[in-house]
């Protein structure tokens, strides 16, 4: 079973949560690609952070408030299409995601986020914080920089819980 909505999309595979968020950007690829993987743009949008872009290249995200650092390594490295890595550090579970970028005419690209979270991972926090780093993406391919939207996180993470809740009484598979 699936769930769906405009936040975006959810599914049992596993014991795992695999959830998709989708963004329509009137940017070309490689400007969204540079500002998934150039680490001076990191903070325009994420966090302070280093990333080594090459397959095996390691990535550090510090967040100087909340969150747990990142200390991983690129799983998936093809550029101006796919990239992915573990939302984690050594000690902590895996929480892999993968971004894939699809050109669309005009000079656009369709983004895709996919997180594939554990069990009782804080799912609707989770997924709400991506969605609201998300936003603060589209804003930085914008030029524009914003601080991190509590209020969309807010209304996300009450969207986000009433999709897991309808997942929650689902057999996982």
């Amino acid at each position: 079973m699936q769930v769906q909505n405009e936040w975006g999309e959810m599914r049992w595979k596993g014991r795992r949560l695999r959830v998709t968020l989708r963004r329509h950007l009137e940017h070309p690829v490689w400007k969204v690609w540079g500002m998934l993987t150039d680490s001076a743009c990191l903070p325009l949008w994420l966090a302070p952070g280093q990333m080594e872009p090459r397959f095996g290249g390691r990535v550090q995200i510090a967040f100087a408030n909340s969150g747990t650092p990142i200390d991983s390594v690129l799983t998936a490295y093809d550029p101006g299409r796919e990239l992915a890595y573990s939302w984690s550090n050594g000690d902590g579970s895996l929480r892999p995601l993968c971004w894939t970028l699809t050109a669309l005419p005009e000079g656009c690209t369709d983004l895709r986020l996919e997180l594939n979270l554990p069990e009782g991972d804080r799912l609707a926090t989770s997924c709400a914080g991506w969605d609201a780093h998300l936003e603060m993406l589209v804003a930085a391919l914008e030029g524009i920089a914003i601080h991190f939207p509590r209020s969309r996180f807010r209304e996300a993470r009450v969207a986000f819980a009433g999709m897991a809740s309808l997942l929650g009484a689902c057999e996982v598979a």
